[in-house]
């Protein structure tokens, strides 16, 4: 059986003066491993199967949000009666699902990917509101798949981002010459 030794890997963190801190076992890798490649795939297909149906978004935000006592129903149905930003949404919907699964499946851009993918899960969240089981269902949970992605720098684990970031330029890694990357890759 593989390597499944019990080091501890330890994290911290502090926000607004509060610190949390844990310690992962290293089968974490390849829990964070199957999140990224579950999640991509998951987002991968659909814009997939959206791009080969012909995804017309129009009547989702004219009819859904008004129906579920949505806080941002004045902005799905203004997105719904302009023409312009409908086209933006058939695009930018099936495309965007299928770019950042791509980038996550393969680990690129994974931080950057996650980040849309968080924030689509976000606007989904407010498109399917429905508080009758409370304030979590499923369109959440993805969005914290999304961040939780971003947060452990899935794209290292087997992904393209661990050798993006070693590329050496003028003998620098790229991620020590150029640190600001590491808010998209990882």
């Amino acid at each position: 059986m593989g390597d499944t030794q019990t080091h501890q890997n330890e994290f911290r963190s502090t926000i607004a003066g509060i610190t949390v801190k844990g310690r992962a076992h290293s089968l974490s890798a390849w829990f964070v491993l199957a999140l990224r490649l579950v999640i991509g795939f998951a987002f991968f297909y659909s814009g997939v199967e959206k791009i080969q149906g012909g995804f017309d978004a129009q009547g989702y935000l004219a009819n859904v949000a008004a129906t579920n006592g949505n806080p941002l129903e004045g902005l799905f149905l203004w997105i719904s009666q302009t023409p312009w930003f409908i086209d933006i949404v058939n695009v930018a919907v099936p495309w965007g699902e299928a770019a950042i699964g791509l980038g996550i499946i393969v680990g690129l851009l994974t931080r950057l990917a996650a980040f849309f993918g968080a924030l689509m899960m976000l606007l989904f969240y407010f498109g399917n509101w429905d508080m009758a089981h409370g304030p979590i269902n499923s369109d959440f949970m993805y969005m914290l798949v999304f961040l939780s992605v971003a947060a452990f720098g899935a794209g290292r684990i087997l992904g393209l981002d661990a050798y993006v970031e070693q590329y050496e330029i003028d003998g620098q890694p790229l991620i020590e010459k150029y640190p600001s990357l590491e808010y998209l890759l990882g």
